[in-house]
């Protein structure tokens, strides 16, 4: 095998060298080096195109292809140790994800904490055997073979379901052996800091009808400063995470009885919604949008009609039985845009009611499976701000724009605007069963939002097969305090749903039109934000968004009338305002009130009422002294009518 380098020197090398091993041999301490060129069966495990002249840039652990490759190997020395200490347990799936790995297993044997502190030993013994990891590959007929005789169903299930065509390569180290595509690192001892972090359920191909399997979560790092900060943002995420926390502070819960991803707004969170919402619909209107109200559920005519039904089906919550001749099916709405096209063929159109803009805080249903429910950040009912805009094609720009500049508000409002990330979604031509329309009307409007992106000078990413089946989107993407990633707010061009609901209008010169459909949301999902709002702030939201802005203290029972009367002025000038006048200990009561994240508690003892003032604690500065009534007011006011934010 011969490598042509960039300064045009030849050097042969013997066929299956690892990249680090032809590093190596250029200089020991070589961290990152470019090869080029006709390489002839070289493997590229730690190699990463980076040039269309065929460079090649070693990996490390600073890419993300090194820390995957790095972290699939740990996945692999997870899975030999439980094989080694659990000999019966079957093997599933392995892969590295974005902040560690994770393994599937089938055994009888529940896994337990102690389980995980015995396994890391047993790992970190396989890490101290220096395991050479090599690459074989076998024929189809051999490899499923060879997975019977080691007693591995899920990987001969696998192996039946990959391409006639496919490769189908292990991995080796030791006595262990898993059916892999790679990369791996060349040896168990290069892979260090390893750190197995909790168990949980997983069906086997993410399908509930499928097996339950044992599913255990680890990281790795290549130093041990970086997986001691990795752990303690670990439990810094914990205790933000609004599963726990927003039933801490009651803004929410969920009942078995009631369903799985139904939660329950009890009143401090049902306020915050109503907040977000009432703010949300008001600029909306400043923005030039006009309310509709429309059915929770329709038809299946409806859905057929803007091909949910096709291609949303498994999606939806059904009523009625298609088999049953002249019985009517319904089925509860998804989203709103098939209705507020209705709502647009209500008359007749021209080109003067273009652009027109449609806003609705709608109650969506998703059938989400059972596995994918988290907290209020995915549930099967939830809230949105959805709003869809019909308009002319030399509008969609100006348009497209506006809807980003409306959801940048409302980012930067509730102080989201730093943690998210913006997706350019893309239809995928491999998988056109998925989507409607033409390659040439495909590529004609992605070809248009690019560009509307890239004049916008919108920092994104492109990425395929993630387009709503009728056109493009741009997804406005964020993190929740585990890592997971979720769409937060979408702007779509839709250049296919008008066409087929009839939608038309009449141009200047008297023809009929399409519209260009754009579906947006503004804020997106409330509960989602509700969910996100409470990791970020910890609980302790702003004060405009904060379900109780003030508690008033009472020192003892002689303060009584004074604090119910300091209760109600600030009620009068619009404050949400809760009172305690229990007779406990003032120090009990703002401690309560500071777990209760209240951004502000007023103090009324006698002196307070002699001199007529307010003594006045901030649950973030502390004791912030002594002020007039009305000075307090003045100020809380001004951070709730500018929306500041921590």
């Amino acid at each position: 095998m011969n490598i042509t380098f960039p300064d045009g020197s030849v050097r042969q090398y013997k066929d299956g060298l690892t990249a680090l091993e032809i590093a190596e041999s250029i200089s020991p301490r070589l961290k990152k080096a470019t090869l080029a060129a006709e390489i002839d069966g070289v493997r590229k495990d730690a190699f990463s195109p980076i040039n269309n002249d065929h460079s090649l840039r070693l990996l490390t652990f600073d890419d993300e292809g090194g820390r995957l490759t790095y972290r699939h190997t740990a996945s692999h020395m997870l899975a030999q140790a439980v094989k080694r200490l659990y000999p019966n347990a079957k093997l599933a799936i392995g892969p590295a994800i974005e902040n560690g790995f994770y393994y599937d297993f089938d055994t009888e044997h529940s896994f337990i904490p102690s389980d995980l502190e015995a396994i890391e030993k047993e790992i970190n013994k396989i890490a101290s055997e220096d395991l050479k990891i090599e690459r074989f590959e076998l024929p189809r007929n051999e490899a499923i073979e060879y997975m019977r005789k080691l007693d591995e169903p899920y990987k001969v299930e696998l192996i039946e379901d990959l391409p006639e065509d496919a490769v189908i390569s292990f991995y080796r180290q030791g006595e262990f052996v898993d059916l892999c595509a790679g990369p791996h690192v060349e040896s168990t001892s290069k892979v260090k800091n390893i750190k197995l972090m909790q168990v949980a359920g997983a069906y086997w191909r993410g399908s509930e009808k499928n097996k339950m399997l044992q599913r255990i979560y680890g990281t790795a790092f290549q130093k041990k400063e970086e997986l001691d900060d990795y752990i303690s943002r670990i439990e810094e995420a914990k205790k933000r995470d609004h599963n726990k926390l927003g039933r801490e502070l009651e803004l929410f819960t969920t009942v078995d009885i009631i369903g799985q991803g139904l939660p329950i707004l009890l009143p401090k969170g049902a306020r915050v919604i109503q907040l977000l919402q009432r703010f949300v619909e008001d600029e909306e209107q400043k923005r030039g949008y006009q309310l509709t109200k429309t059915p929770f559920f329709a038809k299946s005519d409806l859905y057929k009609i803007s091909g949910h039904w096709y291609h949303y089906r498994d999606g939806m919550f059904v009523m009625g039985d298609e088999k049953e001749e002249g019985a009517e099916v319904f089925a509860l709405r998804p989203m709103t845009c098939p209705f507020q096209f209705m709502a647009y063929l209500n008359r007749s159109r021209s080109y003067r009611d273009l652009p027109l803009r449609y806003n609705e805080t709608s109650t969506l249903f998703r059938n989400e499976s059972s596995g994918e429910m988290h907290g209020l950040i995915r549930v099967r009912q939830f809230t949105i701000s959805e709003g869809h805009i019909a308009c002319a094609p030399d509008q969609v720009e100006d348009e497209f724009k506006g809807c980003l500049d409306l959801a940048n508000f409302m980012l930067e409002t509730l102080g989201f605007d730093t943690d998210v990330s913006y997706q350019f979604s893309k239809w995928d031509e491999n998988n056109k069963e998925k989507y409607i329309g033409s390659k040439e009307s495909w590529e004609k409007t992605q070809d248009m939002m690019r560009n509307i992106l890239n004049d916008l000078k919108v920092d994104y990413i492109e990425k395929d097969g993630e387009a709503a089946f009728y056109g493009p989107k741009l997804d406005i993407q964020i993190k929740n305090v585990h890592g997971k990633e979720d769409t937060l707010i979408t702007i779509q061009i839709d250049f296919q749903l008008a066409e087929r609901f009839g939608m038309t209008y009449t141009d200047s010169s008297g023809e009929k039109q399409y519209p260009i459909v754009l579906h947006r949301t503004s804020i997106g999902c409330y509960e989602r934000t509700l969910a996100l709002l409470i990791e970020k702030y910890a609980g302790a939201l702003p004060v405009w968004l904060s379900p109780v802005q003030v508690k008033v203290l009472a020192m003892t029972d002689r303060n009584h009338n004074k604090t119910i009367e300091i209760k109600t002025e600030l009620e009068k000038r619009g404050i949400r305002t809760e009172s305690d006048l229990r007779s406990e200990k003032i120090g009990f009561k703002i401690r309560e009130a500071q777990m209760q994240k209240v951004p502000y508690m007023l103090i009324i003892g006698d002196k307070e009422e002699e001199n007529n003032v307010v003594a006045v604690r901030s649950r973030k500065a502390g004791d912030i002294g002594v002020m007039p009534l009305a000075d307090f007011i003045e100020k809380i006011k001004e951070e709730i009518d500018t929306k500041a934010h921590d």
